[in-house]
């Protein structure tokens, strides 16, 4: 069975150490899996990740700085910025030596994603954005986060020297992103955010992914990207409704958008059958694609 080679090591990525993993054979096509801000690598299901190896892709997933076992920095003093994390995902490729990959980043990975694709466009291949908003200015129109997702983050406390505190805001948060339209497993959610609390060098460094500051270059328009790019997005979506994703797929010429019904922000198990082969038939070629 194919994908079944896991190797995870530590590499050198943009003049720091990142902890990375990798799924399959290095001589298939490869994909890059860029998650979001305050979520390591393992929020990319291992499972998941296998599912893309046997389908014949060799995957990476990598813990971003201040997650799992990559660099970290003081609490509420991030010596970096976003535009360092999209250099951050090009350095991993190199460190691979992976020339050019299919991209795959969800809610800011998605954003740095994009703007990979802008700054460094010879190493994407085709890019998948779930979960995200346009990462360029454009439609200042767009909804805001929901009103109970703006009330969950102005009412809840977590002590960050406290394991047990910590735990439960993850997995209240996850439960708020997840939307609210489908059953939500807290047993599921709880030993996830257990393995990846206990991971971690110093889960209190995910605070820096807050004060982040971003990257305000100067880019060309999204209606520059000329590969093939899928967009995926939750209709429940809580953090970016469903808006979000319409423009986003409308900002970049032929751009396909897949809407997942009910489904929130993320990447919900229950979606998987169709991500994965949304994501296997996206990095076909063109002959062979469904």
């Amino acid at each position: 069975m194919r994908g079944g080679d896991v190797s995870e090591r530590m590499i050198e990525a943009n003049g720091v150490e990142l902890c990375t993993e990798s799924f399959g054979e290095p001589t298939d096509p490869a994909i890059l899996l860029v998650m979001g801000l305050g979520a390591s690598m393992l929020w990319w299901d291992e499972r998941f990740c296998r599912r893309l190896a046997e389908a014949g892709r060799f995957v990476i997933r990598y813990d971003h700085r201040d997650t799992g076992r990559s660099v970290a920095y003081e609490p509420g003093q991030p010596g970096y910025t976003g535009a360092d994390l999209v250099a951050d995902a090009a350095g991993v490729l190199a460190g691979y030596g992976v020339r050019a990959a299919h991209v795959v980043g969800v809610s800011a990975g998605g954003a740095f994603a994009q703007l990979l694709t802008l700054d460094h466009p010879d190493r994407v291949r085709s890019v998948v954005l779930i979960s995200t908003s346009p990462a360029t200015p454009g439609d200042r129109t767009l909804p805001p986060p929901t009103k109970a997702f703006g009330e969950f983050l102005a009412t809840a406390e977590v002590n960050w020297s406290d394991t047990e505190s910590v735990i439960d805001y993850l997995v209240g948060y996850s439960r708020m992103l997840a939307g609210g339209r489908r059953p939500f497993d807290e047993t599921a959610y709880r030993e996830l955010v257990r393995r990846d609390v206990e991971r971690a060098s110093n889960i209190a460094t995910l605070q820096n992914h807050d004060v982040l500051a971003g990257d305000d270059r100067a880019h060309e328009p999204l209606s520059s990207i000329d590969i093939p790019t899928l967009v995926i997005h939750g209709t429940a979506d809580p953090m970016f409704p469903p808006l979000h994703g319409r423009a986003l797929a409308a900002a970049i010429p032929h751009a396909r958008l897949l809407l997942l019904d009910g489904a929130g922000h993320g990447v919900d198990e229950a979606d998987w059958d169709t991500i994965v082969a949304a994501i296997v038939d996206h990095t076909s070629p063109p002959a062979v694609r469904a």
